[in-house]
């Protein structure tokens, strides 16, 4: 088998695996407050922690809701998503799932497209017997700017190197320090700020051109 330049591929899911964004999919009336937040935050112009908790005690989702939320991140994939995380399975590159999203509808999708719940790191989210929100875990470092780095840090040991990291966001840019190269993926939003610091711009609309950049072709 030939090497491939990284052996470690990790995946944000909103806006990258999936062209949605899960925490707008359940905003409801608050969509727009949600998704300028959400930009925001994106941008790098808000710190992450000022905006997740806000959020979620505005929508205060419920069990049936974020299933839903996994439902639809399978059904908008990103065209070519199941195709490059195959080729890079197949061609022994671990693929890790890395997302502030929430944890069972990130979980859903990577289970779709074959990533084990090993390899799935988001924020967990609480519930009701009855299955109405109750709190969201509030120690992870994906729910605070740079906990994608934090995250990453405290792996290493299970991360073979080199790793590339591929996102839209300026919380996956925070992460740069912590891997080998960093992917900004522009096929569902630019965010130029993120592109031009960016070692690497995928445009897009398929998420087949990391092969590319791993060294297995597109």
């Amino acid at each position: 088998m030939t090497p491939t330049r990284f052996q470690t591929v990790i995946f944000d899911c909103d806006s990258t695996l999936s062209a949605i964004e899960g925490i707008e999919e359940l905003a409801r009336e608050h969509r727009r407050q949600v998704a300028e937040l959400t930009d925001l935050a994106m941008r790098g112009l808000l710190p992450l922690e000022e905006v997740y908790g806000r959020r979620l005690e505005l929508l205060r989702p419920s069990r049936a809701e974020v299933e839903r939320v996994g439902a639809l991140y399978i059904e908008r994939l990103v065209p070519g998503a199941a195709e490059a995380i195959g080729a890079l399975a197949g061609a022994g590159v671990t693929v890790q799932v890395l997302s502030g999203g929430l944890l069972p509808a990130v979980a859903a999708v990577a289970t779709h497209l074959g990533i084990g719940p090993g390899r799935v790191a988001a924020v967990d989210i609480r519930f009701t017997a009855e299955g109405a929100y109750a709190g969201f875990e509030h120690d992870s470092p994906l729910a605070r700017s740079g906990g994608k780095r934090t995250w990453v840090e405290h792996n290493l040991a299970r991360l073979p190197r080199p790793i590339l990291l591929v996102g839209d966001g300026a919380t996956d840019l925070e992460a740069r320090p912590a891997v080998d190269c960093f992917a900004a993926f522009t096929g569902v939003v630019r965010r130029e700020e993120v592109a031009l610091a960016a070692d690497v711009v995928l445009e897009g609309p398929s998420l087949t051109g990391v092969l590319g950049i791993v060294g297995l072709g597109a």
